[in-house]
């Protein structure tokens, strides 16, 4: 039997490092570059157009926006605003569809978009990821707003960015160990403090306000504000070895499915030094308001280098250094889906197909759909099917079944039974 591969989605003419999906138009943005090395390796943010051909989930690139000199390292989304990650600076993009209207519009907004493919030199990777699927008479604009530096070390670097739950704020962390927010689209700096010595590996803001960072100091905090609420504690109470140190990779909140105002906060946990025999890595479930460890689960020994949560918090999404991906249940930790070095080389993000606006509509009848982005340029798509479930009804109705059948079968045996 061979190994299992995943279908390519679509593939860059630069490697890729940040993913996002945006629910209401179902865009697939994917960014990155080569950075300011004159390799002839070009830096952007492409566009790509989700649709569902003959029962099949295809992109297309709707647009390519040229980042010159600086690869995006690291994206969040704001509604139709674009965090963008590039070098020690956040770059805010304001996108938004055009329906142009009549036939002229759209076969002038057609020929548009054949011109920047063939500069760039970038159609045949382009055709590949069947870029001549894209809807007719859609247009996107692109602008540059507002661009700050956020890291302030001797070698500066934007790693992480996120939003809040109503993308009024974002908050951004670096190699200085600080954290900083800012207010979105104006960029006006509301907090700054030192959350950790040494660089900061993620963040993840709550719907209550509170700020989750993990850093390479082997620690991760919950903040309010700039005020610290307490540290996580899975090294103490954690399954390892002693002289065996972690660090926290990853954070990230998520819902609780079918409870409103439920939250949990996923963390995974990475062996800090490589080794001879490298020990596995972990992931853990903590409760979203006391922090406390809930679940915690070996997650293999591959080391993981970036994690997601699904809209509703069901499902989540991990990438390793080696290539593969993997989807687990949020609940209980349990992996469902896995693609051994699916990519070859180092997955540097994933996103889930968002549940509302058009996810419905582009997931047909799958259960849920993950994206994975690499330095091989390459987004793979991730298919989860439907999980067969036998409705509540028909089990009762087996169960009488199965009851009257005894019946009948002793009142043959031994008559006279009843």
């Amino acid at each position: 039997m061979g190994r299992r591969r995943a279908p390519e989605l679509y593939r860059a003419p630069f490697p890729l490092y940040a993913l996002q999906v945006d629910p209401s138009t179902g865009l697939l943005i994917a960014a990155g570059g080569g950075g300011a090395a004159k390799t002839g390796i070009k830096n952007g943010v492409h566009f790509l157009q989700l649709e569902q051909i003959n029962g099949r989930l295809s992109a297309s690139l709707l647009h390519t926006h040229d980042t010159e000199t600086r690869a995006t390292m690291n994206l969040a989304l704001a509604g139709n605003i674009l965090a963008a990650g590039q070098d020690a600076h956040c770059q805010l993009l304001r996108f938004q569809t055009l329906q142009p209207k009549g036939k002229s519009k759209a076969e002038k907004a057609g020929t548009k978009e054949q011109g920047p493919r063939q500069r760039k030199g970038a159609a045949p990777p382009e055709t590949k990821s069947g870029a001549e699927t894209h809807q007719e008479g859609v247009e996107l604009r692109v602008e540059n707003l507002q661009a700050v530096q956020t890291d302030f070390s001797p070698d500066p670097l934007q790693k992480v960015v996120c939003c809040n739950h109503d993308n009024t704020l974002l908050a951004t962390g670096g190699t200085d160990g600080c954290v900083r927010v800012w207010k979105v689209p104006s960029l006006e700096k509301v907090l700054e403090f030192k959350a950790h010595e040494g660089e900061i590996e993620d963040l993840a803001l709550g719907p209550d306000g509170k700020l989750v960072t993990v850093g390479w100091d082997l620690k991760a905090f919950v903040w309010q504000k700039d005020q610290l609420v307490t540290q996580l504690h899975w090294q103490e109470n954690g399954p390892t070895f002693s002289n065996t140190p972690y660090r926290y990779q990853a954070c990230r909140f998520g819902q609780v499915p079918d409870q409103p105002t439920g939250l949990r906060l996923f963390t995974v946990q990475i062996p800090h030094k490589r080794l001879r025999q490298p020990p596995p890595c972990y992931l853990t479930a903590w409760d979203g308001s006391t922090f406390l460890p809930l679940r915690t689960k070996p997650c293999g020994h591959e080391v993981i280098s970036c994690l997601t949560v699904s809209e509703s918090g069901t499902f989540l999404g991990l990438g390793t250094v080696t290539g593969s991906v993997a989807i687990y249940i949020a609940f209980s930790l349990q992996r469902l889906y896995y693609v051994r070095e699916a990519h070859g080389i180092v997955v540097t993000d994933v996103a889930f197909l968002p549940e509302k606006g058009r996810g419905p509509e582009l997931l047909g009848s799958h259960e849920t759909a993950l994206f994975s982005v690499a330095v091989d340029s390459r987004c793979q798509l991730h298919l989860l099917p439907s999980r067969r479930s036998v409705p509540v009804w028909l089990l009762l109705l087996l169960c009488v079944g199965l009851i009257v059948m005894t019946i009948l079968l002793l009142q043959s045996a031994f008559p006279g039974f009843l």
